[in-house]
C-alpha cells in the first residue's frame, strides 16, 4: 500500500506544513515506508490555534441539535469511509483488519453518543433554605482543546477526544503520534470533503519539541487532553503552565489480574488471554501483572501457556491471524531487551521470547509467558506494552492486594473469584480506576480514567463532558 502524500487540516482546508517539511510513516507489518505526512512546526500550531479560537466563538453558540446536525453528517460519512479507516489503522500501526474495526466503531460511536448525551443534561438548580433567592448552575463550553493522540488505538483515541469536546461545544486541535497519523488525517480529508464548519476540528501532526512546545504552552487552549505515558502527561502539564488550564489524562497503566482458588479458571485464561496479546500488548489497560492463586496456579499456567502458543501471528486482512507486529523497531528492541533481562533476573520462560522465524520482515515477537517472577523483578515495575506476560503466584488475599497496588500507576484491574466478601474487599481496596470482576467491558458509555499516576479525568461516559465544560453560578434574588 501506498498512500502517497498526505495533508494536514487546519481551518477548513488540507494544507502543506508552513516549512514544507514531510515525515515518513513506516508500516510496521512490512518495514516498508506508506505515506508522506505534512509535518507541522511552530507556524501550523499558530494557524490551528487562531482557528480554532476563531471558529470556537461561532460553534459554542450553536444549539447542540445544530451541532448534533455537523456530527452526524461526519458521521455519517466515516461510516462510507469504513473499509477504507480500517484499512489505514491496519497499515499504519500493524493490528489486524478484524481489530481495526474498534478503532473506526469508536469514532462512529462517539460522534453518535456524545450530542445524545448532551441534549440530555440539565442545568442544576439549589434550593435556597431562605427562599430569598432562585439558584441555577449551567454548563458553558471551556474553549479551544488540544488532544494528543496515541499511536496503539490512534481512531478509537480521536473519537475519544472529537465526540465530547465537539458535543461540548469546544473547537479541537488533534495532534496524532508519528507512528500512526495516516487515519487521522484521513479524517481530516473526510471534514473537508463535507465542509465542515472551518477551524472547529484541526489535524496536525509535528514533533514533541516543536509542535506540542508550541500549542501546549500557547495561552489559547483552555483545555489539553492526551491519551499517554505519566511522563508525556507531566511534560505536556508543565509546558502548558503559562496560563490556568483544565487537563483530561489518560496515562500509563500496570494493571493487575487477580486470579482467586475459587476462580473460574476457564473463563480468567481466555480474558486475560485475549487482553494481554490483543493488539500485540499495546494497551494501556492490558494485565501486566497476573497474579495466580497458589492452588490454581499450575492449572492457569498450562491452559494460559497453551492459549499463547497457539495465537497465529501475521499482518493483513486474513481472518485467522490473531496477532499483528509491534509498532516500530525501537518498542520492539525494548520489549526484547525487557524479554532478556526478566530472564536474567531469574524468571522462566515457558514460551516465545523471540521473533518467529520467517518473520523478520515487519516488526514481529512471539507471545511470551514468564513465570516464577516476582516483585523485584524489573518487568513488575515497568509498563509492558507488548506480548509479554508475567505470571506471579500468591498464597493469601491481603498478600495479593498489598502486591497489586506496589505501583505509582493504577488504571484498570481484573479480579477473578466467586465469593463476593471478596469481591467486595478487592475493589474497595485495589488503588485503580476500574475493576473489572470475572470479565471485562469497555464502552463509550462506560467511564474510563485512572488514579495515581494514570492520570485525571476520564474519556467516555458523561463524565468525559464534564473535562470540556466550565461551571457557572447564576443566583437571582426573587
Amino acid at each position: 500500500m501506498d498512500y502517497g502524500y498526505k495533508k494536514m487540516y487546519i481551518n477548513g482546508k488540507l494544507v502543506d506544513a508552513v516549512s514544507g517539511e514531510k515525515e515518513p510513516v513506516i508500516c510496521p507489518g512490512t518495514g516498508e515506508v506508506i505515506a508522506q505526512i505534512a509535518w507541522g512546526g511552530k507556524d501550523d500550531a499558530e494557524l490551528a490555534l487562531n482557528a480554532a479560537a476563531a471558529a470556537f466563538k461561532k460553534w459554542s453558540k450553536m444549539s447542540i441539535n445544530t451541532r448534533k446536525k455537523w456530527m452526524d453528517k461526519l458521521r455519517d460519512a466515516v461510516i462510507e469511509r469504513e473499509h477504507d479507516i480500517r484499512e489505514a489503522v491496519m497499515y499504519e500501526m500493524g493490528k489486524t483488519y478484524n481489530q481495526a474495526v474498534e478503532d473506526y466503531e469508536t469514532v462512529v460511536n462517539a460522534l453518535e453518543w456524545y450530542p445524545q448525551e448532551m441534549l440530555h443534561r440539565r442545568d442544576e438548580i439549589i434550593p435556597d433554605p431562605d427562599g430569598t433567592h432562585a439558584h441555577q448552575i449551567i454548563a458553558q463550553p471551556a474553549g479551544v482543546a488540544v488532544g494528543y493522540l496515541a499511536w496503539n488505538f490512534p481512531l478509537l483515541n480521536l473519537g475519544f477526544k472529537i465526540g465530547p469536546a465537539l458535543a461540548a461545544g469546544c473547537t479541537l486541535i488533534l495532534k496524532p503520534s508519528a507512528n500512526a497519523p495516516i487515519s487521522a488525517y484521513l479524517i481530516g480529508e473526510i471534514m473537508e470533503s463535507i465542509d465542515f464548519p472551518k477551524g472547529v476540528v484541526n489535524v496536525v501532526a509535528g514533533s514533541n519539541e516543536e509542535l506540542a512546545l508550541s500549542l501546549s504552552s500557547s495561552k489559547i487552549p483552555r483545555v489539553i487532553t492526551m491519551i499517554g505515558s505519566s511522563v508525556s502527561g507531566r511534560i505536556a502539564m508543565q509546558q502548558a503552565a503559562t496560563s490556568i488550564k483544565h487537563f483530561s489524562m489518560e496515562l500509563g497503566g500496570n494493571a493487575p489480574a487477580i486470579v482467586c482458588d475459587d476462580a473460574n479458571v476457564t473463563q480468567a485464561v481466555n480474558d486475560l488471554a485475549a487482553l494481554k496479546f490483543g493488539n500485540c500488548g499495546q494497551v494501556c489497560v492490558s494485565p501486566n501483572r497476573i497474579f495466580v492463586h497458589e492452588d490454581v496456579y499450575d492449572e492457569f499456567v498450562e491452559r494460559f501457556v497453551a492459549k499463547a502458543k497457539k495465537l497465529q501471528l501475521g499482518f493483513g486482512t486474513d481472518s485467522k491471524i490473531d496477532m499483528g507486529p509491534i509498532v516500530d523497531e525501537r518498542s520492539r528492541n525494548r520489549v526484547m531487551k525487557l524479554a532478556e533481562t526478566t530472564l536474567a533476573e531469574g524468571a522462566k520462560l515457558e514460551c516465545g521470547g523471540k521473533i518467529p522465524e520467517g518473520m523478520e520482515k515487519g516488526y514481529f515477537f512471539e507471545p511470551t509467558v514468564f513465570t516464577n517472577v516476582n516483585r523485584n523483578m524489573t518487568i513488575f515495575r515497568e509498563e509492558i506494552f507488548g506480548p509479554l506476560a508475567a505470571i506471579y503466584k500468591f498464597s493469601g488475599d491481603d498478600e495479593v492486594l498489598e502486591m497489586a497496588n506496589d505501583c505509582e500507576v493504577g488504571l484498570s484491574s481484573y479480579v477473578y473469584s466467586n465469593n463476593i466478601s471478596r469481591i467486595q474487599k478487592f475493589s474497595a481496596e485495589l488503588e485503580v480506576g476500574e475493576v473489572h470482576v470475572n470479565g471485562f467491558k469497555y464502552a463509550i458509555y462506560l467511564p474510563h480514567g485512572g488514579v495515581k499516576e494514570s492520570g485525571l479525568g476520564h474519556d467516555c461516559s458523561h463524565l468525559a463532558l464534564d473535562d470540556y465544560l466550565e461551571k457557572k453560578r447564576i443566583t437571582v434574588r426573587v
